[in-house]
């Protein structure tokens, strides 16, 4: 693929990524610890939220928070419970009613490591702890209140029915049964692109951010929520197993309906490029500071795993 063009200064995204998920999986353990003792739920908890993983949506959350303001240990919080939300996902997309996958980021599932019952109580586990955490009364000195209550209704509404569950839903109603382009946009807005958005926006708002910069890193989100999406596809059809930690060829095994197979290779990478330089142009407002979003959305196209 192409690198989308831009005349930003170089940025080390690399030590960047190193250092933030450093901090989310610290962050993560302490939000363990202090709620859980040892137990085969806590046990089957950790074993999947701290398997090797990308951390993209704390990582864009932080990200937004940089571009209008600064971290703060609220933005830290938020997006510890954003990454249980995704992990509390993919615990779920890979059980055997679902997707049936054996090996997710490079280990083996969690309901191969323990077994199906206590994975799926693990997934309810961690869905309700971030709740819990979003929740808490320590977040909510006076005026910070109102600014929680839309994050929590926002990231209720990308995890729930009107998001993640319905995407996944179509996702499975897409096999065997080929969805046309809208359907399929449609579709993965919903799994994978709503709660990309609304880590942006948990970051932005918990940085300060205006109403009009937020809506710029809104669609920014939007589009490289579907580019990552386009991505993950075209991996699925040509990744290295090794890097990406888990099998190849699944989608094509159970008739998926994906961007490969309606589009093909060529017109996917394309597609995928496209979408990039939309992110790009959405966030051209914020200058200087946007070059950690354009570093993440090039790192989004170019990722093999």
């Amino acid at each position: 693929m192409k690198n989308p063009p831009s005349s930003a200064k170089p940025f080390d995204l690399t030590k960047y990524l190193v250092e933030k998920r450093d901090l989310i999986n610290r962050s993560l353990l302490q939000i363990i610890d202090k709620n859980f003792t040892d137990s085969r739920l806590c046990d089957a908890m950790t074993y999947s939220l701290m398997a090797p993983g990308k951390r993209l949506r704390p990582v864009l959350c932080l990200a937004a928070a940089e571009t209008v303001g600064k971290i703060n240990s609220n933005v830290i919080t938020a997006a510890c419970g954003i990454e249980m939300i995704h992990t509390y996902s993919l615990i779920h997309d890979d059980l055997p009613a679902m997707d049936n996958d054996n090996i997710r980021r490079g280990k083996p599932t969690c309901h191969v490591k323990f077994d199906v019952a206590t994975a799926i109580l693990a997934g309810d586990a961690l869905l309700t702890l971030a709740f819990d955490i979003f929740s808490s009364r320590s977040l909510h000195p006076n005026k910070k209140s109102n600014i929680w209550l839309q994050i929590i209704n926002e990231i209720a509404q990308a995890a729930g029915p009107m998001g993640m569950i319905e995407g996944q839903m179509r996702d499975i109603a897409g096999e065997n049964n080929p969805l046309g382009l809208d359907d399929l946009k449609k579709m993965h807005y919903l799994k994978t692109g709503a709660l990309i958005k609304a880590s942006v926006s948990t970051g932005a708002l918990l940085g300060g951010g205006s109403k009009a910069s937020i809506k710029h890193l809104e669609t920014y989100a939007s589009n490289i929520g579907l580019a990552f999406q386009v991505v993950d596809d075209i991996l699925n059809v040509e990744g290295d197993p090794s890097k990406m930690g888990k099998a190849i060829g699944t989608d094509q095994s159970r008739n998926k309906s994906t961007y490969p197979a309606l589009l093909g290779l060529a017109q996917s990478r394309q597609f995928a490029s496209d979408l990039v330089n939309n992110a790009l142009q959405a966030v051209k407002i914020f200058g200087n500071k946007a070059n950690l979003l354009l570093a993440l959305a090039t790192y989004i196209i170019e990722r093999k795993r």
